[in-house]
């Protein structure tokens, strides 16, 4: 009676577990291929440009003298209106030179350019919203210092506000990459491409649950205040707006590139952070999880966010030792199960000793990446318990942009 009883929850908890990482793609694929209405969420045509809304571009820059010639020079690509687009670059506590560099810039009078600066670093949302208020352009786009646009991702972007249930967009972000990407580089650029085309599903099933803020745009009167603390401040933003009732679209093309994280070390220190966001919104975000107010939005936020941050973490300890106990009690395939797992978990132990010597066997990079994904739920709910994950988050190194392919060349 006990063997069955513990067979009965090993087998949950890996369905469980499966559905979190891989099922609710599957169950999203499976949607939309057996209801026309999933797919109805597609892109509007282009704006003229007499049509074209102003824009304000948001670019949070703290430290960044490494990246904002770039990022300037990237930015007076992009196509857009002349005089509709205002670049905001705002270097609250920066000590280096990012603002001394950001105001010597010359856009010519195609795009405006503000640059503000405070003393004493308040975090990101903080700086974000002290300019805010400056800010009258109808649409806000938020990017980061060290991303790069495609020069048509502002007007790929605003197209999607011609339907008035959508509140905000969402951009895709992509992860350079060269043949000898690190492990944790190489892992980064998969789960990007993957998780990339869940929402596309999702903005086609429904709506996008939760922004990337590498690239992502509001509708300025509708942007909603965030409380202080807040660590995901873009995913918040996004999910109030899908609770008050509006939509996120998904502009796959409309994408900001950045390097890969420079080793497996600061792809954990991103990852961690992540984590303890992503548990923190679980709790400031209950009201999604009522069905009866959107039963879409709530299928979407648990199965592709909830499952991923809570349960299916929690549950992959338990698999293997509920695993060791049946193989001892039944043996057959909970054996022949127990050897896999115990092969995923020494490829995943090898792969970061290989890394950590700079040897990368990319069959190695998957059950790595996916085994440090979930340590880091864990380290980042250990650093929300013990409050020690500040808003003023220490950047990860990435790797030099001359290492990488940039995607965006020539790209129209």
């Amino acid at each position: 009676m006990l063997s069955s009883w513990l067979a009965f929850c090993f087998w949950l908890s890996c369905f469980v577990v499966f559905y979190s990482y891989f099922g609710y793609g599957v169950h999203m694929w499976i949607l939309r291929a057996l209801f026309p209405w999933a797919k109805k969420n597609q892109a509007p045509s282009l704006h003229s440009d007499e049509e074209c809304p102003e824009v304000a571009l948001l670019i949070a820059a703290w430290n960044e003298e490494d990246f904002i010639r770039e990022k300037l020079a990237d930015t007076k690509k992009l196509n857009y209106p002349k005089g509709k687009l205002t670049v905001y670059i705002i270097t609250d506590g920066s000590t280096d030179a990012t603002g001394d560099i950001a105001r010597a810039y010359d856009f010519g009078d195609d795009i405006k350019l503000e640059v503000h600066h405070k003393d004493g670093r308040s975090g990101k949302q903080a700086a974000i919203e002290r300019v805010l208020p400056k800010v009258t352009a109808p649409i806000v786009v938020f990017t980061d210092a060290n991303t790069y646009l495609n020069p048509m991702a502002i007007r790929n972007i605003v197209r999607h506000y011609k339907d008035e249930e959508i509140a905000a967009v969402a951009g895709e972000k992509r992860i350079m990459r060269k043949e000898t990407d690190a492990a944790a580089g190489a892992g980064e650029g998969l789960y990007w491409r993957f998780e990339s085309t869940l929402k596309r599903w999702d903005s086609e099933f429904h709506t996008v649950v939760g922004a990337a803020g590498e690239l992502f745009s509001v509708r300025r009167k509708l942007i909603p205040e965030v409380p202080a603390g807040t660590l995901v401040e873009d995913f918040y933003m996004t999910m109030k707006l899908c609770e008050a009732g509006y939509r996120v679209a998904y502009a796959p093309d409309a994408f900001a590139e950045e390097t890969s994280s420079a080793n497996v070390k600061e792809e954990m220190k991103r990852k961690v952070r992540i984590a303890a966001g992503g548990l923190q919104a679980a709790n400031m975000l209950k009201p999604l999880l009522n069905p009866f107010k959107d039963w879409k939005l709530t299928f979407q936020y648990v199965g592709h966010r909830l499952l991923r941050w809570t349960i299916g973490p929690a549950l992959i300890p338990i698999i293997l030792v509920l695993n060791i106990i049946l193989h001892m009690q039944l043996g057959g395939i909970y054996t022949l199960i127990l050897i896999g797992q115990a092969i995923f978990y020494l490829s995943a132990f090898f792969g970061y000793l290989f890394e950590r010597k700079e040897i990368r066997l990319k069959m190695l990079f998957v059950p790595m990446y996916f085994t440090m994904m979930n340590i880091a739920v864990y380290r980042g709910l250990l650093r929300l318990f013990n409050n020690k994950q500040s808003v003023n988050w220490e950047k990860a190194q990435r790797a030099p942009v001359k290492e990488q392919k940039r995607l965006t060349q020539n790209v129209h």
